[in-house]
């Protein structure tokens, strides 16, 4: 299982690499058979009032991504708090993933393409349609996941996995791409369209 650890807006020192790899390696130690690779992404948010120092795990758990996320004010208390979160998230996607979920190695696989190849093509297709290229919005970053069709109550399980709001999904019903997201009033929501 691979640890890979990112650093932005900060120096990755080898006693913080040291640290936060032994914090997460504990956190997934238990787990280390469903566990494929963690990606670590340490940073120091920069206000002009506060400076947050946040500490993001994803985890690829067999075909499966569990996300979690910690801001303090000091990234080793980030660290920590994230290391707890994801076993706490890796407990309980085993536990629902042992009693009514199985999933395949193959349902959720991410590709990525270098952003310069998408920039590239998104230029080249407006250019066609006669559209200027200063369209493009350069903050907005491209993800690409292969869709297994899942059920919805599958979908709200990744939900509460991933520690987002909304969930992009396809239906195994109908094969239709749906959302499922948490309502500020509590439960869950479902958008789809006619």
């Amino acid at each position: 299982m691979k640890i890979l650890i990112h650093g932005r807006n900060l120096e990755l020192t080898s006693s913080l690499k040291e640290y936060t790899q032994s914090k997460i390696a504990k956190a997934i130690n238990h787990y280390k058979d469903l566990v494929n690779k963690a990606d670590v992404n340490l940073s120091i948010d920069k206000n002009s009032k506060l400076a947050y120092q946040s500490a993001e795990v994803t985890i690829f758990a067999n075909g499966t991504i569990i996300r979690a996320q910690e801001k303090t004010n000091n990234l080793y208390s980030s660290i920590d708090l994230v290391s707890n979160k994801i076993c706490r998230q890796l407990r309980k996607y085993k536990e629902k993933n042992a009693s009514s979920i199985n999933h395949t190695k193959t349902s959720k696989k991410t590709k990525y393409m270098p952003e310069d190849d998408i920039n590239s093509l998104k230029i080249e297709s407006l250019l066609k349609d006669g559209l200027k290229s200063d369209l493009l919005e350069p903050s907005i970053k491209n993800k690409y996941f292969d869709m297994a069709p899942i059920s919805i109550n599958e979908a709200r399980i990744q939900l509460d996995l991933i520690d987002h709001d909304f969930y992009l999904f396809k239906n195994k019903i109908d094969n239709q791409l749906q959302v499922i997201y948490k309502r500020n009033s509590g439960g869950y929501g479902l958008i789809q369209s006619k």
